[in-house]
């Protein structure tokens, strides 16, 4: 019995040190927090309960700042119809398609048209079930937590991605205009979806490692591989919807009119009208990360959309070179595929990104003073949505006051579908630019052609573009 006590003695007294280790809260601390808070004024309990039934951009609202919009523009390339990608995180895709139908209403000067964003998301997902699952079996002999196979389980497939994506993809398997396959349920709503695809991805690759493990040769490998994606095509194609092979299409003008006979097409010839080339080496994409040195190339590993395809690859640039290009670009008619942390500071109603919208540190008695790398380093920023940007209005000296995008959820959305951005909001919260190589000057092309700095996947900078609707 006295053995028993003493042991049971040991035992309360380890588990009271483990309950007030350092590092807890402890009683002394507790006590302190609440006295420091219950020594507040009236004014602060007012606040408490204004906040209590209140949302708190509504209480943290600059009223100084919530005056007229002024929507003009100096620079503004030509309007064309707003899309809306609906409970979806497709914005890349949809940006990336305002891109291409722009260039060509630019190119024809009179002619529009709308890709199927149904079309090119379903070998989309396709491809990345397969880099997937062929990243299972790259990872095979690694164990089950090695930060690689993680990445692959972690993420087995997703709605976002960048414009990469949609320049390996549209060459790949070309484009369709939206009319002969339109959006279906579960392109508008992809959760369910991809949450199942993703479960049989996952069960799949844990079925391929037993197989690497257990020494299968290659063309067993593929032979299954084969198979699994055979019941993941069977899953788009009842979610998407079969992927069109042929079919018939006219042009029309922007008032709508039919210009021409309807002509027979594949994919691969409708893009090779509507686009004339290739996309990759057509364009760069630069971003500004300024925990990184400027005026180099990096590279993200198995950041993209098809196995055979490109990394995400940019050069990270200062704002004032980035801004510099997407100006020239601007004054030339050209839209461009860019990126941003759409959620800071986003005055929703108005359709308008100001860093002065709201004032949550007098709010909250304190202060938010982390910089752009700070932000991007902690996970407290990073590229959420990709938007298409179209305008810019300068002041006169030829520096930019405030930007406009085209958004893609629906025109009744902020100004008429877009978004108008201050410069000092683009400055902190804009990341990613797509620049055509024409716009690109020497310096800047000299720095992409070098060889890459490889970064990991996991960075907090380098999640997908795939805000979905709200």
């Amino acid at each position: 019995m006295r053995k028993t006590a003493i042991l049971l003695s040991l035992a309360l007294g380890m588990s009271v040190m483990a309950q007030t280790k350092n590092g807890g809260i402890s009683k002394q601390m507790l006590k302190e927090i609440v006295n420091e808070q219950q020594e507040q004024s009236q004014a602060t309990r007012a606040l408490r309960n204004a906040i209590a039934a209140n949302a708190i951009d509504n209480l943290a609202k600059n009223q100084q700042n919530a005056g007229a919009l002024d929507t003009y523009f100096s620079v503004e390339t030509k309007k064309q119809t707003i899309t809306d990608q609906q409970s979806s995180g497709r914005c890349w895709m949809f940006s990336g398609m305002n891109v291409l139908r722009g260039d060509f209403a630019r190119r024809t000067d009179s002619l529009s048209v709308e890709f199927s964003q149904a079309y090119l998301f379903f070998y989309d997902q396709l491809e990345k079930a397969n880099l997937m699952l062929q990243g299972a079996i790259d990872t095979g002999t690694k164990p089950i937590d090695d930060q690689r196979v993680q990445f692959f389980f972690h993420y087995p497939i997703n709605d976002g991605g960048t414009f990469c994506g949609v320049a390996d993809l549209a060459d790949k398997y070309g484009l369709v205009p939206k009319e002969v396959m339109p959006e279906t349920f579960s392109t508008d709503n992809t959760a369910k979806a991809r949450a199942l695809v993703a479960s049989k991805l996952r069960e799949y690759g844990l079925q391929l490692r037993d197989m690497v493990q257990k020494g299968k040769k290659q063309q067993a490998l593929e032979k299954a591989k084969t198979r699994m994606l055979t019941q993941i095509y069977h899953m788009l194609v009842l979610t998407i919807g079969e992927p069109v092979q042929q079919f018939t299409y006219a042009f029309r003008d922007k008032n709508g009119k039919q210009i021409g006979e309807p002509k027979n097409y594949t994919p691969l010839s409708f893009f090779e009208e509507v686009v004339g080339h290739k996309l990759e080496g057509t364009f760069i994409m630069v971003m500004n990360d300024p925990r990184h040195e400027y005026y180099k190339t990096y590279e993200v590993e198995y950041d993209r959309h098809t196995y055979d395809g490109h990394n995400w690859k940019y050069v990270n640039l200062p704002m004032d070179d980035i801004e510099q290009m997407a100006i020239a670009a601007l004054k030339d008619g050209r839209k461009m595929y860019s990126s941003y942390d759409v959620g800071k500071f986003l005055d929703r109603k108005r359709g308008y990104a100001d860093t002065e919208n709201f004032d949550y540190g007098s709010l909250f008695g304190t202060t938010f003073g982390m910089n752009k790398a700070e932000r991007i380093s902690t996970f407290d920023s990073g590229s959420t949505h990709a938007m298409t940007l179209t305008a810019v209005d300068l002041d006169a000296k030829g520096k930019a006051r405030k930007w406009k995008v085209e958004n893609s959820w629906g025109a009744d959305w902020g100004q008429k579908g877009c978004l108008i951005m201050t410069d000092r909001w683009f400055r902190e919260y804009m990341f990613r630019l797509v620049v055509p190589n024409e716009y690109v000057p020497d310096k800047v092309m000299k720095a992409y052609q070098t060889q890459p700095v490889m970064l990991m996947p996991e960075d907090p900078l380098f999640l997908p573009d795939e805000t979905m609707k709200e």
